[in-house]
């Protein structure tokens, strides 16, 4: 099914014109040696009086450098969240369009849909937490706009398969966003690798997780450069701030110690699961591509107000579709999880 980008492009984004900040209108010259004049800031140097770069370039380089695609391919927002947002506002018209998210998942797919009077058409995921495809594909009508997809998905840990993806992104004319917030600890490769061959897919991930900026708030968006361009038209100019962007790029940089980490995080959750099997309480383990564990317990709400009374906070997620009396575990540091474990251990 052929994608016409400009089919599922609002109207008034179409014909928007972008504000153009003060730093927007002179970049491509070096301003190294330049004095500022222009954006009525103050003047005196302490390292953020200016405001910083609108397009965040230095960040972009690296990232497009490290995953193989060009910076006009790369968005970035304030955390996912932002970025999520920016897809609802530029393609999904309020009152009339929808979308498509498959329970249990992300819940800010549907709270974005209700901030932008954008039905949220929810369709299952099967018994083994897979996306039902031709239930899907039953859902879709003409004002469908995105279909949205988290793998490795929250809260249940595990990837889609290739073939359910590739599927959706043949046999849908709107936009496919696999959310990859957690693909660092899944053995499966991006599927940053296929935007040359979609034009419709879109990949955000975040460096909340295994980067371990969470309290910096930078979320990143992958797709053609088309698809950037009109998200670029409506973003806020300065959505990224200059601290925010300092402190990304020193730990862009410190590429072995994020290893380390990932890696540490995935022999901690390994050890965990061996633990789980010896719990009483345990029914089922799901298996996991993330840096949580979800099981099955006999009572969601009793286990988890008694570790919540050992000082452990876990989430509790019995309310989520196909997660009756589940609990998620987010992998700690190991004397963390040692902890966790020993209270575990101790329950009846």
């Amino acid at each position: 099914m052929k994608f016409d980008l400009n089919t599922i492009t609002r109207e008034n984004v179409k014909t928007l014109k972008p504000y153009s900040s003060a730093r927007d209108e002179f970049e491509d010259f070096n301003t190294a040696n330049m004095i500022f004049l222009d954006a009525n800031e103050n003047p005196f140097q302490n390292g953020v009086n200016r405001y910083p770069d609108p397009q965040q370039n230095s960040v972009k380089a690296i990232l497009a450098k490290n995953n193989k695609v060009n910076p006009n391919q790369v968005l970035l927002g304030n955390g996912s969240d932002e970025v999520l947002d920016l897809l609802f506002r530029a393609f999904c018209e309020p009152k009339k369009d929808n979308i498509i998210s498959l329970p249990p998942t992300y819940g800010m797919y549907g709270v974005l849909a209700n901030i932008n009077a954008v039905e949220n058409r929810e369709v299952l995921l099967s018994t083994d937490f897979q996306p039902q495809v031709e239930k899907i594909l039953d859902a879709v009508d003409d004002n469908t706009k995105i279909i949205f997809l988290c793998s490795p998905n929250n809260p249940t840990g595990n990837s889609f398969s290739d073939e359910s993806v590739v599927k959706l992104l043949q046999n849908f004319k709107g936009l496919v966003v696999i959310d990859e917030a957690y693909i660092d600890f899944s053995d499966k490769e991006s599927w940053l690798t296929e935007m040359d061959e979609y034009p419709n897919l879109v990949i955000t991930q975040t460096l909340s997780k295994a980067y371990g900026l969470a309290g910096i708030r930078l979320g990143v968006c992958y797709a053609s450069a088309a698809v950037i361009s009109v998200l670029n038209k409506i973003k806020p100019p300065y959505n990224v701030n200059e601290l925010t962007q300092q402190r990304a790029i020193v730990r862009l940089n410190d590429s072995e110690k994020i290893k380390y980490e990932i890696s540490s995080i995935i022999e901690q959750r390994e050890e965990l699961l061996k633990v789980l099997l010896e719990v009483s309480f345990v029914e089922k383990i799901y298996p996991t591509e993330a840096n949580f564990i979800l099981v099955k317990v006999d009572n969601a709400n009793k286990r988890y107000d008694e570790l919540i009374a050992k000082g452990i906070v876990i989430r509790n997620r019995t309310t989520q579709a196909l997660c009756e009396n589940c609990l998620r575990f987010t992998i700690g540091i190991p004397e963390e999880n040692a902890v966790l474990i020993k209270e575990l251990k101790l329950l009846k």
